[in-house]
C-alpha cells in the first residue's frame, strides 16, 4: 500500500517546509534563475504591510523574504480560484514597494519588489507554467526592473527543468514520489524530507484530515448551489461577498482568528450578515466583535 503524505499546498505544510533558510534559496533561485551560490541569506520579514491609515486595506502576504541586496520578494500560495486575484500582486507590490520610505527621503531609497504566486488554478492561456512580467512599452523596453510579477500554475505541465521539480513536489500525494523528486533533483532533497518527516506527525495529520473534509464538503455545497440554478446560487453570492465585506473591515484589526473566519463563512442569513457587517464597522477588537456576534 503506497505511503499518503500531507500535500505542500497544505498552509501547514507549506510554511513548514519553508521556514528552512536553504529551502527558500533553492526556491528563489529556480524561479528568478539565479545561482544559489549568489544568495547568502533570504531571511523571513513580517507578513504585515504598514498602514498610514485606519480606513486602509491591512496587506498580509503569505511570505515575504528579503535578499541581501533588500529586494523584497512576496511568496503566495492560492488553492481556490479568485475573480480579481491578479489585482493582489499589484496592490501587495505598491504597498510593499513605498512602505519603507519615510517622510522627506528621496525615491532612490525605494528597493526592487517581486512578486510570486503559486496558483493551484489556470490562470493565464498558454501551456507555460511560469509567466514572467515587468513594465515595459508596446514594444518590449523596459522600463525599469523595480517590479516584477512571477506566475506559476500547478496544472500545467510546460516547464523548464529548474521549476519542474517544484511543480511536482507542489502536486505530491505519496512518499515514493518525494524519494524519486529527492534523487532526481538535489535541490529538492532537504524540502522533500522535511515533508516526509511533517507528514508523520499526528496533529498535523490530523488538522489535514479535517481540512480535506471541510474542502470537500465546500465543493458538495457548491455543486449543490449550482444544480438548485441560477437564483438561489445568486442568493448564496451575496452572503459569501457579505462576509468577503465582513472581513475586509476585521483585517484592519489584526490577523483574524481561525473561529471568526469560520463562522462568517458558514453564515447564509443575509439579515445576520448585515448586523454583523455594522458591528465590524463598528469594532475596535475581535472580543468586542465576538459579543456583537
Amino acid at each position: 500500500m503506497k505511503e499518503k503524505i500531507i500535500s505542500l499546498k497544505y498552509d501547514d505544510m507549506y510554511r513548514g517546509v519553508f521556514a528552512h533558510e536553504n529551502v527558500r534559496k533553492q526556491f528563489i533561485s529556480d524561479v528568478l534563475d539565479i545561482s544559489p551560490e549568489s544568495i547568502r541569506t533570504v531571511r523571513l520579514a513580517a507578513s504585515h504591510l504598514w498602514k498610514r491609515y485606519r480606513s486602509q486595506k491591512l496587506g498580509i502576504l503569505d511570505m515575504v523574504l528579503e535578499m541581501n541586496d533588500d529586494t523584497k520578494i512576496n511568496v503566495e500560495l492560492q488553492i481556490r480560484m479568485q475573480k480579481h486575484w491578479v489585482k493582489r500582486p499589484l496592490f501587495y507590490l505598491s504597498r510593499m514597494f513605498e512602505e519603507d520610505l519615510k517622510i522627506g527621503q528621496d525615491y532612490s531609497r525605494l528597493k526592487k519588489c517581486i512578486s510570486i504566486g503559486i496558483l493551484d488554478f489556470k490562470l493565464l492561456e498558454g501551456e507555460e507554467c511560469h509567466s514572467v512580467y515587468r513594465l515595459r512599452n508596446e514594444r518590449g523596453e523596459e522600463l525599469t526592473a523595480l517590479w516584477e510579477i512571477h506566475i506559476i500554475e500547478l496544472g500545467k505541465d510546460s516547464c523548464g527543468d529548474r521549476l519542474d521539480g517544484w511543480i511536482r513536489l507542489f502536486n505530491a500525494k505519496e512518499k515514493e514520489e518525494l524519494d524519486m523528486l529527492a534523487a532526481k533533483y538535489r535541490g529538492l532533497t532537504e524540502a522533500a524530507e522535511i515533508m516526509k518527516r511533517m507528514s508523520l506527525g499526528k496533529a498535523l495529520r490530523y488538522r489535514y484530515e479535517a481540512y480535506l473534509k471541510a474542502a470537500r464538503d465546500r465543493y458538495g455545497e457548491d455543486e449543490y448551489v449550482r444544480d438548485q440554478g441560477r437564483a438561489e446560487g445568486i442568493v448564496v453570492g451575496k452572503a459569501e461577498g457579505k462576509a468577503e465585506d465582513i472581513l475586509q473591515l476585521l483585517e484592519d484589526l489584526g490577523e483574524i482568528p481561525d473561529r471568526v473566519k469560520e463562522r462568517i463563512q458558514k453564515e447564509a442569513d443575509l439579515q445576520v450578515l448585515n448586523r454583523w457587517l455594522k458591528a465590524a464597522a463598528r469594532a475596535e477588537s475581535f472580543v468586542g466583535f465576538e459579543n456583537s456576534m
